[in-house]
C-alpha cells in the first residue's frame, strides 16, 4: 500500500475573506459554505487564518460587535504549513506538536495550494473511528 500524502487528503477549495471583513460577514461565509475557517488575504500575501472557534473566543466571548469587529483583529498569524507530498501521518504528529486543527498546504513557491483539518485526517487514518465517523457524517444544521 502507497503512502497517504497530503495531497491526497487536502481541501482545495480555499476560502478567502481580506482582512477588512467582518466577523458577520466570515461567519456567513462559513454557514454558506459549510466549512470552519477562512483564509485572510490582503492581495496576493497571506495574513493569516481565522475559525469559526476564533471568533466565538476571540470576539464574542469579549463581546466584540460582529458587525464592527473585523476579522483582521482577531486573525491567527502563525499559520503552521506543510507540503502536498508529506504523509499525513507526519502531518497529524505536526498538528499534535503544535496544537493546531488546521495546517495550510503550500508549494514550492510557497503558494497556497490547500488545507488539512483534523478531521480531514481522522477520516484518512482510520475511518471506523469514532472521529473519523464524526468527520464524515452530514452537518447537523
Amino acid at each position: 500500500m502507497a503512502m497517504q500524502t497530503v495531497r491526497d487528503v487536502m481541501t482545495t477549495n480555499v476560502v478567502y475573506l481580506p482582512s477588512e471583513a467582518t466577523l458577520a460577514e466570515a461567519a456567513r461565509t462559513m454557514r454558506e459554505q459549510d466549512i470552519g475557517d477562512v483564509v485572510v488575504a490582503d492581495g496576493p500575501e497571506l495574513s493569516g487564518l481565522v475559525t469559526d472557534r476564533d471568533i466565538v473566543v476571540r470576539a464574542v466571548a469579549e463581546r466584540c460587535d460582529p458587525a464592527a469587529t473585523t476579522i483582521g483583529e482577531i486573525l491567527s498569524k502563525n499559520l503552521v504549513t506543510v507540503r502536498p507530498e508529506d504523509s499525513i501521518q507526519s502531518v497529524a504528529l505536526l498538528m499534535r506538536d503544535q496544537a493546531v486543527r488546521r495546517v495550510l498546504v503550500c508549494d514550492d513557491s510557497n503558494g497556497l495550494v490547500g488545507i488539512v483539518s483534523i478531521g480531514d485526517l481522522a477520516e484518512e487514518i482510520d475511518p471506523d473511528s469514532v472521529l473519523g465517523g464524526i468527520s464524515k457524517a452530514e452537518p447537523n444544521t
